[in-house]
């Protein structure tokens, strides 16, 4: 039984076996930046598909960025979890927080993709890849993205995730692929055994490719 993964290499190849179904459809890959960019470029190759990215930015908690207690997308639309209720945060920090990650989205929009506009993923298969769901906050902010724009099916690929988050994520994508549902959850990163960080320079080159 898979405990965890090599790293997100590791991971990628193992999701494009599951995914080969789409392979000589044109699939979309679409990855959350920055950690699912180089997953996102293997995908892409082993499904004969196209590279982009789709931006969406954690609403962390107050005094804890790290936690995201919703998520926001390019366009402003935010969603929040229910931890954000519980915790009593203001509408005021998550006006704020909103405004600011909406702005880093611009910036890294203008950053990654100088060179050619977003692909527009209308009558497409739209693969949606992350590195993995823990509270699945930036997940379904970026499915509800996608789904505006009426890709002909979506579908959300992971390589391991929170089964609370998991069952969140199923009823908005059309179709969900994820090799692990651990008992035990606490962060993505514990399912790898390497979990570097991904520089934008990485992400910069191979978008640019």
């Amino acid at each position: 039984m898979l405990t965890s993964f090599e790293n997100r290499e590791d991971a990628a190849n193992l999701l494009a076996v599951k995914l080969m179904q789409y392979r000589g459809r044109n699939p979309l890959i679409l990855a959350i930046p920055r950690g699912a960019v180089p997953m996102g470029k293997i995908l892409a190759e082993q499904l004969q598909g196209e590279l982009d990215v789709v931006l969406v930015r954690k609403i962390g908690a107050p005094g804890n960025p790290e936690y995201a207690i919703g998520a926001v997308d390019e366009s402003g639309w935010v969603y929040l979890t229910e931890a954000a209720e519980m915790m009593g945060v203001s509408h005021a920090y998550i006006e704020q927080e909103k405004r600011r990650q909406v702005e880093i989205c611009k910036m890294r929009r203008k950053q990654y993709t100088p060179i050619k506009p977003p692909v527009d993923p209308a009558g497409r298969v739209v693969i949606v890849i992350d590195d993995g769901l823990a509270t699945g906050a930036t997940m379904i902010a970026a499915l509800h993205a996608v789904r505006a724009k009426k890709p002909a099916e979506l579908v959300c690929a992971v390589p391991v995730a929170a089964s609370d988050s998991l069952e969140k994520i199923k009823p908005i994508a059309d179709s969900v692929v994820c090799l692990m549902v651990p008992s035990f959850f606490m962060a993505v990163g514990q399912f790898y055994r390497n979990f570097s960080q991904v520089e934008d320079e990485e992400v910069e080159k191979i978008l640019s490719e």
